[in-house]
C-alpha cells in the first residue's frame, strides 16, 4: 500500500496542508476541534511526517539531546522514559550523549556533540547539570537547554528542581519518630550539590531534633552499588554499630543490606536501611528497601516539555513550574528501635 502523505491527511481532514502542519508541530494557532479531526484523521491513516522533510521547512532537526554521566542505569532509564513520553507526542527523537564529567575538556565536547549531532536543544542530568561553565558556554552558543537538579541554579524556564533538602528533613523526622537515635550517613560524592543538599537536610534536622550524627558516622561513597559495600564495612565494623544506615541512593543502600546478611547483621530487626531515589530496585529486593522516591520521570518529562516549549517559542509557559519534591516511601527495611 501507498504510504499516506501530509496531502492524503489534508484532503480527508477538509483543511490545507499549512494548517496539517500546523498540527504536526503543535502550533497554538489551531481551533481544538480542528486539531482533534486532524489528528483522528492522522491516527486512521497512520501517517507518520517524515522528518528530514519536516526538519527542512522548520529549520529544525527535531533531535533534543540528553547529556549525563552518572553510574546508575535504573536512573538514566527513568529519565529515558520520561523525555521519551514527551518526545513521541511532539514527534521529536532523543539522542542520547554519556560524558566524563571531570574530564577538562567536556564542555568542549559537549557543545561538539550538538553541533555534530544537529541538536536542537539539551536536558542535562546532574552531576553534569551543576555544571555553570557548561551552562554559561550553552548560552554563548545560543544552545537552548534545561537543567535537572538539586539546588535552583538557573533561570526557572531552564531548571527543573528536586527538593532533596526538604525531602530528606522529612526522612530525618520519620527515623526519630521510630525513637533512633544513632544514626549514619553514606553521602555521595560531596563536590556534587545534590550530596550536599541531602546531607545538610537530614543532618540539620536531626541536630533540630537533638540527635548528633558524629563524624565517624559520615563516610562517602560513590553512588555506586560497590562503594556502598565498602561505605557499609567501615560503618559496620564499628563498635557499637549504628541502628540505621541513609545511604545517598538506592544502589548504595542495596550494597549495605549485602553487608548486613554477609555480617549476620538481621535488617531491620537490628539496623535499619534507608536508601534515595525509589528506583526498580529498591521494592524487589528482601527485605524491601524504605526509600526517598524521586519522581525521576515526572521531572524528566517536565524537562522535556520545557524544552520543546522554549523551542516553539513558549518560554513563558514554562517559567513558574520547576519545583517538585521527593516524598518518603516506608517498606520493610526501617522499623521502631
Amino acid at each position: 500500500m501507498k504510504k499516506p502523505t501530509i496531502n492524503d491527511v489534508a484532503f480527508q481532514s477538509g483543511v490545507s496542508k499549512r494548517t496539517v502542519s500546523r498540527v504536526i508541530n503543535g502550533a497554538s494557532n489551531v481551533s481544538k476541534a480542528t486539531r482533534e479531526r486532524i489528528q483522528q484523521v492522522i491516527d486512521e491513516l497512520g501517517f507518520s511526517p517524515d522528518k528530514q522533510a519536516r526538519g527542512l521547512a522548520a529549520s529544525r532537526s527535531y533531535l533534543i539531546g540528553l547529556v549525563y554521566d552518572n553510574p546508575d542505569a535504573l536512573y538514566i532509564d527513568q529519565v529515558q522514559r520520561g523525555v521519551l513520553e514527551i518526545c513521541a507526542k511532539q514527534h521529536y527523537e532523543l539522542v542520547v550523549h554519556p560524558c566524563s564529567y571531570t574530564s577538562d575538556d567536556f564542555i568542549e565536547k559537549c557543545i561538539q556533540f550538538v553541533s555534530r549531532s544537529n541538536i536542537d536543544g539539551l536536558i542535562i542530568l546532574p552531576p553534569v547539570s551543576e555544571s555553570k561553565e557548561l551552562a554559561a558556554a550553552l548560552r554563548e552558543k545560543e544552545i537552548k537547554y534545561v537543567r535537572m537538579a538539586s539546588v535552583d541554579l538557573d533561570d526557572h524556564a531552564n531548571i527543573v528542581v528536586s527538593d532533596d533538602r526538604a525531602a530528606l528533613s522529612d526522612l530525618a523526622k520519620y527515623l526519630v519518630s521510630l525513637g533512633h537515635k544513632d544514626i549514619a550517613v553514606i553521602s555521595g560524592p560531596k563536590r556534587y550539590y545534590s550530596s550536599i543538599e541531602r546531607l545538610e537536610g537530614f543532618c540539620t534536622t536531626l541536630s533540630q531534633l537533638n540527635v548528633d550524627v558524629p563524624p565517624h558516622r559520615i563516610v562517602e561513597g560513590a553512588n555506586s552499588y560497590e562503594s556502598g559495600i565498602e561505605c557499609a564495612r567501615e560503618l559496620l565494623i564499628q563498635t557499637p554499630r549504628p541502628q540505621v544506615i541513609f545511604a545517598n541512593n538506592d544502589e548504595m543502600a542495596a550494597g549495605v543490606l549485602k553487608v548486613a546478611h554477609e555480617m549476620g547483621i538481621p535488617v531491620p530487626q537490628e539496623l535499619s536501611v534507608v536508601g534515595f531515589d525509589d528506583n526498580l530496585l529498591a521494592s524487589r529486593i528482601i527485605p524491601s528497601l524504605t526509600t526517598v522516591r524521586r519522581p525521576v520521570t515526572s521531572m524528566a518529562s517536565l524537562a522535556a516539555h520545557k524544552i520543546i516549549s522554549m523551542l516553539k517559542g513558549k518560554k513563558a509557559e514554562v517559567e513558574e513550574n520547576y519545583l517538585v519534591k521527593p516524598h518518603l516511601i516506608i517498606r520493610e527495611s526501617t522499623k521502631k528501635s
